[in-house]
């Protein structure tokens, strides 16, 4: 994430709400989470870093009866050190509460579970081996990386989706580390690769791969490779251009008007000779 975004606007549609969730990355949640969906894999969902919203609104789309979509975000609480202090500041200076819960409450007739507090927090607040799918996008910070990492590893299902945000922006080497440390030594397997996202597992990554590899072969909007590193296959997906077919988004309360037809053409008649 670079800078804050404008927050003030009811969203008239997903793409309307502020953030750096991007077209491809909406097209691969939106599998594994159906995927997940077709096989009765039941679990909660879990988010740490909402940012205004726009992640956790495509998640909550996919919330079935008796789950749970817990977001961890600290909002416009002072971050507990000087370090994110300093990143809060400069990224995300406009984050309120309110903001988030109105985009929302934009596309869903209730608020998911917020835990307002540090990330560190979560496994207070979660159970083990709960979630089917976890979304890490809080700080940027290699220790608190880490250590959210750490904290989704223990509450994922054994066969649960762990999705790793800014894994290789140039502005969150903290991230890159922690992200490539849990896959050489800490059990993670990656299964594909966006430009801002690595989505990985600690169960076993190769029914999903290949699944996911058939899935994106099938389409012609999106670029496809695979690539063999420290022993892992890597999918790597890449959009082929800004206009993808998108998945199943939610529909909000505040679509934007139609736009007016044109006005009818007038005939002037001929002209006065």
């Amino acid at each position: 994430m670079a800078t804050a975004q404008e927050t003030h606007k009811l969203p008239g549609d997903l793409n309307d709400v502020p953030g750096w969730f991007w077209p491809l990355d909406q097209v691969l949640f939106s599998w594994f989470l159906e995927r997940q969906e077709r096989q009765d894999t039941r679990g909660d969902l879990l988010e740490l870093g909402a940012y205004l919203g726009k992640s956790a609104i495509l998640l909550g789309h996919h919330l079935r009866d008796g789950e749970t979509l817990t977001v961890c975000d600290l909002f416009e609480t002072e971050p507990p050190d000087a370090a994110n202090r300093a990143e809060a500041a400069k990224s995300y200076s406009t984050l309120t509460r309110d903001a988030f819960e109105r985009n929302y409450l934009s596309f869903h007739d209730a608020l998911p579970r917020i835990v307002q507090a540090v990330s560190s927090t979560i496994t207070d607040e979660v159970g083990a081996g709960t979630c089917r799918f976890a979304h890490i996008d809080a700080s940027h910070l290699y220790e608190h990386v880490r250590g959210d990492i750490g904290a989704a590893r223990e509450l994922l299902l054994p066969e649960g989706i762990v999705v790793l945000d800014d894994f290789r922006s140039e502005h969150t080497p903290g991230v890159a580390v922690a992200a490539w440390e849990a896959v050489l030594n800490r059990g993670l397997s990656p299964v594909c690769l966006s430009s801002q996202k690595l989505y990985g597992t600690w169960g076993d990554p190769e029914p999903v791969r290949e699944e996911l590899l058939a899935a994106l072969r099938e389409r012609d909007d999106i670029a496809v490779t695979v690539e063999e590193a420290a022993g892992h296959r890597l999918i790597r997906a890449r959009a082929k251009s800004k206009r993808m077919r998108p998945p199943s988004l939610p529909s909000s309360r505040h679509p934007a008007p139609a736009p007016a037809p044109p006005a009818p053409r007038v005939d002037a008649g001929p002209a006065a000779g």
